[in-house]
């Protein structure tokens, strides 16, 4: 139990009681596990979200409530309504909703996922098939702000793979949930799983590792944006009303994320695409449009110590004119 508690001390929880969330499968299971032989049974409480997508789902709910009680730790299970759509996403976002709500009412300090190495190669993956930037590529984050809760999740067995989550509830004697889904090739996420599967020269732990570099990197860039956003940007009046000016001196993809943030603040929003490809206009001396605001490029020379520094002027686009 060691390691979980070195895991578990990465975060800082301290005594904190662990709100887990518990499908019945085998990582969730192996997670109420070592929670309860390293915090014991007063220190968790667990949550079944029941999605109502497969009839096998209100028993295997039970059969997580069963597991608990035999623990002695506290269980509820529940219900959610999926709409239609992207079923996946959008049976996450109810999942994670409902997870919220339950952390705050069972008195949980942090609510606590069982995602694991192989999940965060497999993500890493798919995200690289798709192209994605440094926060895409940062993958399954150790922590995550839950939109439409306002919380954070933590992931504590991102360094475990699922192998030896498997033997945790092998040695239990328990027979976790089989979820189809997570063989239904009709998912991007259950191919990508058979592909890892089938090379033996790809380290699925190594893939996880270098997650865990591009999230540490993705921090520092969260970071310095923050800074960023401190230091070079200044609120502008003009005739079109509110904007900023935006002293841009530093690395394209910090830009990218201020970019972004002012735009918010000017009530729009926009993709990091969008916004890269309005710096790379403006980098070259082009005004730029996205969401709605108008960016001017220029130049403004600073006195003491005597350079010239970017200035990026942000303001709603003007009204068009019209016959």
């Amino acid at each position: 139990m060691a390691r979980f508690r070195a895991d578990l001390a990465r975060f800082g929880f301290g005594e904190t009681r662990l709100g887990i969330a518990v499908s019945g499968g085998p990582d969730s299971l192996a997670l109420l596990l070592l929670a309860h032989a390293a915090l014991g049974p007063e220190k968790i409480a667990a949550a079944t979200v029941d999605h109502g997508l497969r009839a096998e789902s209100a028993d295997e709910a039970a059969f997580v409530a069963d597991i608990c009680a035999r623990l002695g730790v506290d269980h509820a299970t529940l219900s959610v309504t999926v709409p239609e759509g992207n079923l996946q996403s959008n049976a996450r976002d109810a999942r994670y909703l409902a997870l919220g709500q339950w952390h705050d009412e069972a008195r949980a300090g942090v609510l606590v996922t069982a995602h694991h190495a192989d999940d965060q190669a497999e993500t890493l993956l798919m995200r690289l098939n798709r192209g994605s930037g440094v926060p895409g590529l940062a993958g399954i984050r150790s922590t995550a702000e839950i939109p439409g809760w306002g919380g954070t999740v933590f992931r504590p067995l991102l360094r475990w793979s699922k192998r030896e989550l498997e033997a945790v509830v092998s040695s239990s004697q328990i027979e976790p949930v089989r979820d189809p889904s997570n063989v239904d090739e009709k998912f991007d996420r259950a191919r990508v799983r058979r592909f890892l599967a089938e090379q033996d020269w790809i380290d699925a732990d190594g893939l996880a590792a270098s997650a865990e570099h591009i999230e540490d990197a993705w921090r520092a860039i969260e970071w310095f944006a923050a800074e960023d956003w401190e230091t070079h940007v200044v609120p502008d009046s003009n005739d079109q009303g509110r904007g900023f000016r935006y002293y841009a001196n530093v690395p394209r993809a910090i830009a990218i994320e201020t970019i972004c943030r002012i735009i918010v603040e000017l009530g729009g929003e926009t993709s990091r695409s969008d916004a890269a490809t309005a710096f790379d206009r403006l980098w070259q001396g082009d005004n730029a449009s996205l969401a709605g605001v108008l960016v001017v490029p220029g130049t403004e020379q600073i006195a003491d110590p005597g350079v010239t520094l970017r200035v990026w002027r942000f303001s709603p686009e003007p009204p068009r004119k019209t016959d």
